[in-house]
């Protein structure tokens, strides 16, 4: 069981944490994944390389336009500056909508089980754990959306929000 630097157990935050980024033009090469190649204009959504890091509950994206559902990755790196590829690693992602202002969330099954009291009733698949995504101090979660074609600019791309707080 880790705790942070106030020697709090996982969970209890000091303060609430709701970021809402624009990804338009932030792109990572088409059918990029999980290696992240050439340039990038990935964007920084939490920033814990100089606090006691964060806890993510909910990441969701809200379409902006009706032709494309952009694929947004999502990375974690120990850069604050430029997403790097021997820096980073890819955590997931999700695919947007097409209908204009309409909220996708990444399914909880994707996230990780976390160590966190719990409730004692079991979800509908009889587990009896939360999920959510701690990002360690030291550490940076960045999305980008992955670029259609090799000239795409993403200037559609949707907007993503993360809930949780920090440590």
């Amino acid at each position: 069981m880790s705790s942070t630097s106030t020697n709090k157990q996982p969970l209890l935050v000091d303060r609430v944490l709701h970021e809402i980024v624009d990804l338009a033009g932030s792109t990572v090469a088409q059918g990029a994944g999980i290696d992240i190649t050439g340039t990038n204009s990935a964007t920084i959504i939490v920033d814990c390389t100089t606090n006691d890091g964060a806890i993510i509950e909910d990441i969701y994206s809200i379409a902006r336009a009706t032709a494309t559902g952009y694929k947004v990755n999502l990375y974690l790196s120990s850069a604050s500056d430029y997403l790097r590829q021997q820096q980073s690693v890819y955590l997931g992602s999700l695919t947007g909508s097409t209908t204009v202002v309409t909220k996708t969330r990444i399914a909880s099954g994707d996230l990780p089980y976390i160590l966190a009291p719990i409730p004692s009733v079991a979800d509908a698949g009889g587990e009896n754990r939360f999920a959510a995504i701690y990002i360690p101090r030291g550490k940076a979660l960045w999305a980008a959306v992955e670029a259609q074609s090799a000239t795409d600019q993403a200037l559609t791309a949707p907007l993503i929000g993360v809930q949780g707080g920090y440590y």
